[in-house]
């Protein structure tokens, strides 16, 4: 993983499933499959959720509002390749207005899967004067990792 510059951030985890791409493919081109996984899904039960555009893959939409930790936002499909990527802008608008890309890469590897999940973005104001306390990497890292492992667990179960 390339270290975060002046401007710029890149966060990055990996983990190998034993699935097959298509299989996590399926988890994360469909929003509507999100709740099942996403680490931040859990930050506020009462969370709403609005779901626009294709059914999945390419222009489907979804957008959040919840409590002051879930924040609010929305993100759009831009390109889905089957059993290999899928990218999505991703656009937060509470706590902090930020607008960065998302990026799932399904890789084959033995018997299964290794899926990375990549964000990129350029480092808003907030970050720039409290980029010394902390890094988007150590913000968000966790819920990759964790997010990751539940996407795993529910895609080996089924």
């Amino acid at each position: 993983m390339a270290p975060e510059s002046k401007d710029s951030f890149l966060v990055e985890r990996s983990l190998d499933v034993a699935a097959s791409p298509a299989t996590l493919h399926g988890l994360i081109e469909d929003f509507r499959r999100w709740p099942d996984w996403s680490p931040w899904e859990e930050l506020d039960p009462t969370m709403t959720r609005t779901y626009g555009g294709a059914d999945r893959g390419v222009g489907a939409t979804y957008s959040w509002s919840g409590n002051r930790k879930a924040g609010s936002g929305s993100m759009v499909i831009t390109e889905s390749v089957p059993g290999q990527k899928v990218v999505l802008d991703l656009a937060f608008l509470k706590p902090f207005k930020a607008e960065n890309v998302t990026t799932f890469l399904l890789e084959p590897s033995g018997g299964g899967t290794t899926v990375r999940w990549r964000m990129t973005g350029k480092k808003t104001w907030f970050f720039k004067v409290f980029g010394f306390v902390f890094s988007m990497d150590k913000m968000v890292g966790k819920d990759f990792e964790k997010g990751l492992a539940k996407l795993k667990a529910l895609a080996e179960a089924g």
